[in-house]
C-alpha cells in the first residue's frame, strides 16, 4: 500500500509540473482513462489554482494524491467483489452437484436394510448410520450396536470383536457370516477406506440367504471331508475305497505302505490289493449279501504275518474298508486262554477245595481237592449239577453241619448269589472236622466257594492259648520288669515286677492305658522328657524298628538297665532291671580309671604344650643365628663365629628334640597319619646316613652298609622310615667308641623288609631292655652318648604304626643289635587293623 501511495505522489508532482507547462490536462487524461469526467473537472480546477503560491500547490498536490488513491482503491475493490461473487456462484453450483451425488449414493447404499459403522483414524468414537432395527429393536441405543455380545451368541461375538480389532489396528479386512441370538443371518464386511475403518452389516434374506446357507453347508461339508481325509491319512491302519466296479479309488498312506506301493496312484494303477484272493472274494460276497463285512484275517505286511480286523461297508455306489491291527489283541486273547488254563491247573494243585458256580447256579469248575474233600463222584460233578443238588447230596451223606431248618440255612447260603462282598463262615462237620468256608460273588455272576480244612489250625490255636498261659506265668515269676505295648501305644501285657518297680496300680494297668498315661504315672520317679520321647517314638513308630538300650538314673537313687525291643507282631516290649548295686561298683572303678587317664593325659598335654611353647622361640633363635652367619650381615670375629656355631648346634638339637616330642605326642594321641608310597630301601638308608656324616667324621667311626640285591622297595611312609633309620644310626654312633664300626643292613623276607643296625658299644643290661623304648629313658652306660631318650621311642612308634615290630639283642660289653621289621603289604595290615 505504501508503494502505491508513493507512486501516486510522484504522479501528482508530474501533473503539477505539466500544468505549469500547459500539459496538465493531457497528463491527467492519461492517468485516469477510466474516469474522463472526473479528469476534466480536475483540469479545470488545476487551471484555476495555477496562480497560487507554491505552498498552496503542495497542499493541493497532497489532496489530489489522496483522492487518486481513493479512486484506485475503489476500482480494485469493485473488481474483487465481482470476482468473489462469480466464485461463490460456481462453488454453490458445485456443492449442489456434490449434495445431489451424495444423496444418490446414500439412496443407493441404503436401498436395503444395513448398518455402517466407521472409526476415523486415531479416534475411538464410532459413527453409526443405517437401520439399527436391523439387529436390535428400534428403540435401542447406538452403543448397544457396538456391544456385539448383546445381540450375538458368545462365539460369533468374540469372532466379531477380534475381526474389528484387527481392522482398526492393522487395516485387515474381513467378511463374516453371523447368526444372531434370534436366528437372523447377517453378513459383516470390514474394510479400511480413506483412513477410516468401516464395517458394513446387513441381513441376508431370500436368494442371498439361501446362497449363504448353501455356502456354509458346502464349507462344513468341505471341512468335514478334509477332516476325514486328514484322519485317514494320519491313521496307522490301512483304509481304502473302491468304486462300483471294484477298482481302487482311494488309499491312505498306511495302505500304500502295507502294499509296498510308492504312492496311492501307484497302488491304483497297479491294482495292488491288501487281502489275498480268497479273503477278497469272501469280502465281496459279504458286501453283496449283507452290505457289510467283518472278519479277523491274517495279512502279510512288510514280510511279517499279522492279524487284522477287517471291516468293509457299502457306501453309495462303492465301498470303503479298514484293516485294524489286532495282533496284540489276538495274542492277548490267546494269552488269556492260556492263563485261564494255567489258573485251572494251579487251582487243581491247591489243597483248598474250590468250586465255581455260574449265574444259573450250575457247577462250572471244581478242583480235585474239592472232590476229595467231599468224596463226590467225578461223573456227578462233570455233569454240572446245580448248587442245590450238590448240597442235597452232601446232606444225604451226613457231610454238612446238622441244621434244625436246613431249607432256611440253604436259602441263607444262597444269598451269596445276590451279595456284593465276600462272606466267611466255619462249618463243624459231624465227623469232627472244621471247615473254613469263603463265598465270593463273581463279577460275571455266580459264586466261588473256597473250602479249607482248619481242624489243625483250631487245634493249634488251643495249644497256643495254653502256651500263652504258660508264658504269662513265667513272666509273672521274673524279677525283671516287663511290659508289652501294642502298635496303638496301649499296654497289652505286664508282670508284677514292672508294677512294683515303677510303683503302679495293677488295676490301672489292666485297663490298657496309653504309653503317655503310663509316662505321667512314672514321672514321680523319672521325668527326663528326652528319654520318654524316645520310648514313645519307639513304641508308635512304623519304620526303623530296632533294639534301643536304656539306662535310667531315677530320683530315688536307683539305676535301671532297660531295653526297648520291637516284636514281630508290631508290638514293643519294655524290660527293666535294677542294677543299682552293679552301677555303684562300676562307678567307683570308672572314677578311678578316669583319674588315671586324666593324669596320663595331663602328662601328654604338658609335653605337648611345652614342646609347642619351645618351638616358637627356637624358630626365632635359629632364624637370627642363620641371619648372623650370613656374610651379608657383616663380618664376625672368630670368637663370635665360634659362639654362633654353638648356638646353632644347640638350637638345632633342641628343635630336633622338640619335634621328636611332638611326634610322640601325636602318635600317642592317635592323630599321626602315614603318607604311604613306595619306599626305596637303598635311598632311605642313604638319606639316613647323610644325617650322621659329621658325627661319623668327628668320632672317626666307620659306617658299614649291607643291602641285599633283591631288597627293592616296599609300601610305607618314606619320611618316617628315614627318621627311624636316622635315630637308630644316631643312637648306635652315640654309644660306639671312637675308631669303631657301625653297621646297617637290609634284606627282604616273604612278608617284610628287615633293617638291622649294630654297634660295638657297652651293650644294654638285661633289666634295661624293656625300658629302652620308654619316653625320656636315657642312660650313657659309660659312653659319650647324651640325649633326651626319645629316639628309640620314636623308632618303636613309627615301626608299629607301619604294622611292624622292633626287637633289641644286646650283650653287655659286646654291643647292641636293633632289628626292625616293616611289612611289605600295607593293605593287609590295614584290613587286619580294621
Amino acid at each position: 500500500m505504501s508503494g502505491v501511495i508513493v507512486s501516486m505522489r510522484r504522479t501528482l508532482l508530474s501533473c503539477t509540473s505539466l500544468a505549469r507547462n500547459g500539459l496538465v490536462g493531457g497528463a491527467l487524461a492519461a492517468l485516469l482513462p477510466a474516469a474522463p469526467a472526473k479528469a476534466a473537472d480536475l483540469i479545470d480546477t488545476l487551471s484555476l489554482v495555477m496562480d497560487l503560491n507554491r505552498q498552496e500547490l503542495a497542499v493541493l498536490a497532497t489532496a489530489l494524491a489522496l483522492l487518486g488513491f481513493s479512486v484506485v482503491a475503489a476500482i480494485l475493490l469493485m473488481r474483487t467483489r465481482v470476482r468473489t461473487a462469480t466464485n461463490e456462484a460456481r462453488l454453490r453450483a458445485r456443492i449442489g452437484e456434490l449434495q445431489l451425488q451424495a444423496d444418490r449414493f446414500g439412496a443407493l447404499l441404503f436401498a436395503e436394510p444395513q448398518i455402517l459403522i466407521s472409526w476415523p483414524a486415531g479416534d475411538n468414537r464410532a459413527q453409526i448410520s443405517g437401520d439399527i432395527a436391523l439387529v436390535l429393536p428400534r428403540d435401542s441405543s447406538p452403543q448397544r450396536v457396538l456391544a456385539f455380545g448383546t445381540w450375538l451368541p458368545p462365539e460369533p461375538a468374540l469372532q466379531m470383536d477380534h475381526a474389528v480389532d484387527a481392522l482398526r489396528e492393522r487395516g485387515d479386512g474381513f467378511q463374516l457370516t453371523l447368526t444372531t441370538a434370534q436366528g437372523h443371518m447377517l453378513e459383516a464386511i470390514g474394510r479400511a477406506i480413506g483412513g477410516q475403518a468401516i464395517v458394513r452389516i446387513r441381513e441376508l434374506s431370500g436368494l442371498r440367504r439361501d446362497l449363504a446357507e448353501t455356502h456354509l453347508r458346502y464349507k462344513a461339508l468341505s471341512d468335514e471331508t478334509e477332516m476325514l481325509r486328514g484322519f485317514a491319512a494320519a491313521a496307522p491302519w490301512p483304509i481304502w475305497a473302491k468304486g462300483e466296479n471294484g477298482a481302487l479309488t482311494y488309499a491312505n498312506p498306511a495302505y500304500v505302505r502295507a502294499t509296498e506301493a510308492t504312492s496311492a496312484i501307484d497302488a491304483q494303477e497297479r491294482k495292488l490289493e491288501l487281502l489275498d484272493s480268497a479273503d477278497r472274494t469272501a469280502m465281496e460276497r459279504g458286501l453283496k449279501d449283507a452290505a457289510n463285512f467283518t472278519s479277523r484275517l491274517p495279512i502279510v505286511v512288510g514280510g511279517e504275518r499279522r492279524i487284522y480286523d477287517v471291516r468293509a461297508v457299502n457306501v453309495g455306489r462303492g465301498s470303503v474298508g479298514v484293516a485294524i491291527d489286532a495282533s496284540e489283541a489276538d495274542a492277548l486273547s490267546s494269552a488269556l486262554v492260556r492263563m485261564a488254563e494255567a489258573h485251572r491247573r494251579t487251582l487243581d494243585q491247591l489243597s483248598s477245595g474250590v468250586a465255581v458256580f455260574d449265574g444259573q447256579r450250575r457247577l462250572a469248575f471244581y478242583n480235585d481237592s474239592y472232590r476229595r474233600l467231599w468224596d463226590l463222584d467225578r461223573n456227578f460233578l462233570d455233569a454240572h449239577p446245580d448248587d442245590s443238588s450238590v448240597l442235597d447230596q452232601l446232606r444225604a451223606a451226613r457231610k454238612l453241619p446238622e441244621q434244625p431248618d436246613f431249607r432256611a440255612w440253604k436259602a441263607k447260603l444262597h444269598e451269596a448269589y445276590r451279595a456284593v462282598e465276600t462272606a466267611k463262615d466255619t462249618w463243624f462237620l459231624p465227623d469232627g472236622r472244621a471247615l473254613s468256608v469263603v463265598t465270593t460273588p463273581n463279577p460275571e455272576g455266580g459264586v466261588t466257594y473256597l473250602f479249607d480244612d482248619v481242624t489243625e489250625s483250631l487245634d493249634l490255636a488251643r495249644r497256643f492259648d495254653g502256651l500263652i498261659r504258660v508264658q504269662r506265668e513265667t513272666l509273672d515269676s521274673l524279677a525283671e520288669g516287663v511290659a508289652v505295648f501294642g502298635s496303638n501305644g496301649k499296654a497289652q501285657l505286664f508282670n508284677p515286677a514292672f508294677v512294683r518297680m515303677w510303683k503302679l496300680s495293677s488295676d490301672a494297668m489292666r485297663d490298657e492305658p496309653h504309653i503317655q498315661t503310663v509316662e505321667g504315672w512314672c514321672h514321680q520317679l523319672f521325668d527326663d522328657p528326652q528319654v520318654w520321647r524316645q520310648i514313645r517314638e519307639a513304641i508308635t513308630s512304623i519304620e526303623n524298628r530296632a533294639d534301643v538300650p536304656l539306662k535310667l538314673e531315677r530320683k530315688d537313687g536307683s539305676v535301671l538297665d532297660g531295653m526297648i525291643r520291637p516284636l514281630p507282631d508290631g508290638a514293643t516290649m519294655l524290660t527293666f532291671q535294677d542294677i543299682t548295686d552293679t552301677e555303684n561298683v562300676e562307678r567307683a572303678l570308672r572314677e578311678r580309671n578316669e583319674a588315671l587317664e586324666a593324669a596320663d593325659q595331663m602328662k601328654v598335654d604338658f609335653v605337648h604344650h611345652v614342646s609347642y611353647e619351645l618351638r616358637s622361640p627356637l624358630t626365632t633363635i635359629i632364624g637370627f643365628a642363620h641371619f648372623l652367619s650370613d656374610p651379608s650381615t657383616g663380618p664376625l670375629t672368630p670368637k663370635q663365629a665360634e659362639y654362633l656355631d654353638y648356638v646353632t648346634k644347640s638350637t638345632n638339637a633342641l628343635l630336633a628334640l622338640t619335634n621328636n616330642i611332638l611326634d610322640l605326642a601325636t602318635i600317642d594321641a592317635g592323630a599321626m597319619k602315614l603318607e604311604l608310597g613306595q619306599v626305596d630301601v637303598s635311598k632311605a638308608i642313604e638319606l639316613a646316613a647323610e644325617g650322621i656324616q659329621d658325627r661319623l667324621a668327628t668320632d672317626r667311626i666307620r659306617l658299614k652298609v649291607e643291602i641285599a640285591p633283591d631288597v627293592g622297595s616296599f609300601v610305607g611312609d618314606e619320611k618316617r622310615v628315614v627318621q627311624v633309620l636316622y635315630n637308630l644310626l644316631a643312637n648306635a654312633v652315640g654309644f660306639s667308641p671312637q675308631d669303631s664300626t657301625v653297621g646297617i643292613s637290609a634284606r627282604r623276607t616273604d612278608r617284610s623288609v628287615v633293617f638291622t643296625v649294630t654297634d660295638s658299644g657297652p651293650g644294654i643290661p638285661a633289666d634295661m631292655k624293656d625300658k629302652v623304648f620308654n619316653w625320656f629313658e636315657s642312660r650313657s652306660q659309660g659312653s659319650r652318648h647324651r640325649g633326651a631318650g626319645l629316639g628309640l621311642s620314636l623308632v618303636r612308634s613309627f615301626v608299629e604304626l607301619h604294622g611292624g615290630k622292633v626287637r633289641v639283642d644286646s650283650i653287655v660289653g659286646r654291643g647292641t643289635v636293633v632289628i626292625c621289621d616293616f611289612p611289605t603289604d600295607q593293605a593287609a595290615h590295614r584290613d587286619a587293623a580294621e
